[in-house]
């Protein structure tokens, strides 16, 4: 077979369904593999599309998601997808062709290092300049990718090579390598500091979701009455619905939740990675500090753990559960319960009846409309921040947040993917700003036959750029913007275009929408 047909036979054998790219000449051979095999190809409208989408199915399966461009300005244009699921540690797999090797030596039309371009922002990637070696650098490419922790790796097919011959084979796909079970002389530590603690707190990272750890962490506060409190990559690894979650870091009015970080006198990280949140912000004082997760804990001044359990974060959750049953250990909750209440009662606020809208004051609709394994996709700027404090999330991976790279735009792309992934509703929440970024994609979303929500929060502003900059200067400037239409521009494309006028109309219209078909619905917001 041709090498390129090897590639999508190892993209079959890897049970890759959907490559998410958009064609080239210099890819044409890659093309009609696909065309020839199980896996769909969706052509998108941008590249930065289809790397999103890939990065929001790694989020969602665990499953790296593959992303296709050509070379130059395709490979570029892919480039902040990828290095989004590079610090949000989703598993990607990205492919980009690439000119002949003969022209690679010198300047040539569209051809510049892609490899080293994208090296900064993958675990993995290389050029496939033989044939012979597709087989197992595919494989090479899924397993790292996948592997904990999880990113994006990076392949290059030049032309010439995917139209030569080879006799090699796909090679199995494997069950990937499992962690150890974490170590006893670290666990008799960390044992040792919850049978002193009095006012113990968990803090729940993206691994604690990512390595489907949330039961086994849900069992141990369940046990102990240890509170929770959640990065808003980590939200749903608790249900907030719990008493002992106190949602995100800084939910509830002047950051409630971070009161309980500098009051604890032993703070455990479960799955926690730097590029999430800064522990700069947490004030944790003489606390003790346990980082859990299956890495050692990145150096840094202001987060220098005592105590690391680096195994897997489940097993490592399951011991210290099974210790504190064993042991009696259960921690009085009322330290903390007056934190709960405030949060809860900040949430729950009654939206006003008429507009003008806030981003705070519609969540409360959203997340009634929705059930609570639907998907919320959140796209980056003000909204975002509402989101992560103050949107109630019940189940692990059902509120999809970028806080690694945070890149603008994921959030129509994202919710693409995550209604191809997933058997529930989603929903895709954005600002304008980062709407018009990639609203190209519903074009996409309704050639696939999606069932998607997009909720456009309407300023006409870079909002949360405008904030920032008011908090600092008093004044704002090159935040501004307009906009189109947005119901004409939804039914441009064959989709339902809904302007909120009230909340009680926009209460029925979410609970219409969701699950109903395409839809978009334009809120405008102060």
């Amino acid at each position: 077979m041709k090498a390129s047909d090897l590639l999508v036979a190892c993209l079959e054998r890897e049970g890759i369904e959907h490559v998410f790219g958009l064609p080239g000449e210099e890819m044409e051979d890659l093309l009609f593999s696909l065309r020839g095999s199980s896996v769909t190809f969706v052509p998108v409208r941008h590249e930065q599309g289809a790397a999103f989408m890939a990065d929001v199915h790694g989020r969602l399966t665990g499953e790296a998601g593959v992303c296709l461009a050509t070379l130059g300005p395709g490979a570029t244009n892919l480039l902040t997808g990828v290095a989004d699921a590079h610090l949000d540690k989703s598993p990607v797999v990205a492919i980009t062709a690439q000119g002949g090797l003969e022209r690679l030596h010198k300047e040539s039309h569209q051809a510049i290092d892609v490899v080293d371009t994208f090296e900064p922002v993958t675990k993995w990637n290389a050029q496939l300049n033989d044939p012979d070696i597709v087989h197992e650098s595919v494989r090479k490419a899924f397993k790292l990718a996948e592997y904990e922790k999880p990113g994006a790796t990076h392949l290059e097919l030049p032309e010439d090579v995917a139209a030569e011959e080879t006799d090699e084979t796909p090679m199995a796909s494997r069950e990937r390598v499992r962690f150890a079970a974490p170590d006893p002389d670290s666990l008799n530590r960390l044992t040792a500091a919850l049978e002193k603690a009095i006012r113990p707190v968990c803090i729940a990272g993206n691994g604690a979701v990512r390595t489907h750890a949330a039961q086994q962490l849900r069992d141990l506060v369940a046990e102990t009455d240890i509170p929770v409190v959640s990065t808003y990559m980590g939200k749903g690894a608790v249900s907030d619905d719990s008493g002992r979650s106190l949602m995100t870091l800084d939910s509830g009015p002047d950051g409630a939740a971070s009161r309980a970080i500098e009051a604890a006198d032993l703070i455990v990280t479960v799955g926690f990675d730097i590029a999430e949140h800064d522990p700069a912000d947490w004030g944790i004082g003489d606390a003790t500090l346990v980082h859990a997760d299956s890495e050692p804990a990145e150096v840094y001044e202001v987060y220098n753990p005592e105590i690391e359990i680096i195994a897997d974060v489940g097993r490592s959750l399951r011991a210290v559960t099974d210790w504190c049953r064993d042991n009696d250990v259960t921690y009085d909750p009322t330290w903390y319960a007056d934190i709960r209440e405030e949060i809860v009662a900040d949430v729950d606020r009654d939206p006003e009846p008429e507009a003008p809208f806030t981003v705070r004051g519609v969540l409360p609709l959203v997340r009634e409309a929705m059930a609570d394994d639907d998907v919320l996709v959140s796209d980056v700027g003000s909204h975002k921040m509402a989101i992560a404090q103050n949107f109630p999330t019940y189940e692990p991976n059902t509120c999809i947040i970028s806080n690694g790279l945070a890149s603008m735009g994921i959030a129509v792309p994202g919710g693409v993917a995550a209604d191809l992934a997933v058997e529930t509703d989603v929903v895709a929440a954005t600002g304008d700003g980062g709407f018009l970024m990639n609203a190209a994609e519903i074009e996409t979303a309704t050639r696939m036959g999606c069932s998607l929500t997009v909720v456009v929060f309407n300023d006409d502003d870079y909002g949360l750029i405008s904030e920032k900059q008011l908090d600092h200067t008093g004044e704002s400037f090159g935040t501004g913007l307009t906009n189109p239409d947005l119901v004409t521009f939804a039914e441009s494309f064959g989709i339902d275009g809904y302007r909120a006028e009230s909340s009680t109309a926009l209460k029925r219209t979410l609970e219409e929408s969701i699950g109903g078909g395409m839809s978009l619905i334009e809120v405008p917001v102060k």
